[in-house]
């Protein structure tokens, strides 16, 4: 099972960009699925979640009103879009598909990772 996140690169501040995930070999439109980051000599935190059928989703309190999770079930697609970005925003963006059908805010419940991408935000 893989997830590819893309969409990753180097943005001034106050600019936006749409990263993506889509997963290979498996479906996982029945799983809640999230995007998470880490920054340079930060944890793994979480950003925004969505439920199976995207009709539940969260954000970490800094990017509400800013980013916006959705999902494409019939593509097999995770999509975070991120405007208004902030030098604070830069990280490593990785996706991450749930056990469990739920949106979730816990590394601890994910059951596949991405490999990540890149966001650099210049002040």
């Amino acid at each position: 099972v893989q997830l590819q996140a893309s969409g990753g690169g180097l943005v001034q501040a106050g600019g936006s960009l749409r990263l993506s995930c889509t997963a290979s070999r498996r479906t996982f439109s029945n799983n809640g699925m999230a995007w998470f980051r880490q920054g340079p000599g930060k944890e793994r935190e979480f950003v925004a979640t969505i439920s199976w059928n995207g009709g539940t989703t969260y954000y970490l309190e800094s990017v509400k009103g800013r980013f916006t999770v959705s999902r494409d079930n019939a593509k097999n697609t995770l999509s975070l879009q991120m405007d208004s970005l902030k030098p604070e925003d830069t990280a490593v963006y990785y996706c991450a598909a749930f056990r469990r059908a739920s949106a979730s805010t816990e590394r601890s419940e994910v059951q596949y990772w991405g490999q990540g991408t890149l966001v650099t935000v210049s002040s």
